[in-house]
Formats: structure tokens, sequence, C-alpha cells
């Protein structure tokens, strides 16, 4: 027995701490990542596309800026703000018409005066009944939005042929498209 306590041959309480240190810390590395790999997979993530972006001028200056949102995430949002060339749009201008599907055609300009949001022609011979917006839109996910904004702020004629940028807000994020705008007068 005496001979066993007799031998110095140990490691130093230093190096015992620095090995001790060590694995705590990679355990800890190792259940964090777990726990990030967990909660990640798990959460569904916000995805919006925006699409079919058009902004048409009359030559008496009246305005409109269109955009159609598919909401291809796997959960449901609110839109917070619309925004187009910078300026936010008044819900007062803002038409909206929500659909089970994507649309596929292009979006119609509508008349410089007396078109109907109830009954309006959104799309090719497509019409449906657009609701004036009051404060934010909620957009389940798998659906599409069509959104007109009316008279937005800061574009008139000298605009035509001008890139100009249309952002969605989200609480989680901006979605950005620009277009060109168009002349809405036909022949």
């Amino acid at each position: 027995m005496k001979q066993l306590f007799n031998n110095k041959k140990a490691l130093s309480t230093v190096v015992t701490a620095l090995i001790i240190l060590v694995v705590s810390v990679l355990l800890a590395g190792v259940v964090t990542m777990y726990a990030i790999n967990i909660t990640s997979t798990r959460t569904q993530q916000e995805d919006l596309r925006l699409s079919k972006q058009k902004i048409w001028v009359y030559a008496n200056g009246t305005a409109f800026a269109a955009v159609a949102i598919d909401n291809v995430g796997g959960r449901d949002v609110v839109i917070d703000k619309v925004q187009v060339r910078g300026v936010e749009a008044g819900w007062s201008t803002v038409h909206y018409l929500r659909l089970s599907s994507a649309i596929s055609t292009s979006l119609n300009c509508p008349g410089s005066s007396g078109h109907n949001w109830s009954s309006f022609t959104y799309t090719g011979s497509t019409s449906g009944s657009f609701s004036t917006a009051s404060t934010d839109l909620p957009l389940a996910s798998g659906e599409t939005m069509i959104i007109y904004v009316e008279s937005p702020d800061s574009i008139n004629v000298n605009d035509i042929g001008t890139t100009i940028g249309i952002t969605i807000f989200t609480e989680n994020a901006q979605y950005y498209v620009e277009c060109n705008v168009r002349t809405a007068e036909t022949a």
C-alpha cells in the first residue's frame, strides 16, 4: 500500500482544471447546436413572392400601382405597409383582393375615372370584388393577394419610362420589386 501513495506521477492542478474547462465548453457547444437545430427545423419561414407589378399614369395625372403577392412560405403574414417610390400609401388608397391561388396573366389598368372596385376586371376577363383597406392586411399561407394603390404620391406624367420600386412590409421583412412606369393612355 505504501508504494501506491509514493508514486508522484500525476497531472498538475492547472492541467486538470484546463481539461475540465475544455470538456465543459465542448459539451455546452454540442447542446447549443442541438437546440438550434431542433428549433430551426420546426419553425416555418415567411416567404412572399411579388410579381405582375405595374405602374400606370394617365395624361390627367391619375396614377395606379399594382402588384400580386403570393405567400409561398409556411406561415401566415400580416402586410403592415405598402410603399411606392419610398412613399407610404395610405390604407384608404389601397384596394385588395384575396385569391386561393396565383394568377398567371398580367394585371389590367383601372380606368382614369368611373371604374368600380366592387366588380373590377383585374386580369384578362376575370373580375373580382376589391375591398378598400383600413388597417394591416393578413395573408394566409398559400394564398395570393392582388393590391392596387390608387394615386400613389410622387407619381406623375413626367415619370413615364422611369423605374420605380414597390415595397411591401411585414413584421419580419420587406419585399421590393421594380417596374417601369407606363402610360395608361391607349388608342
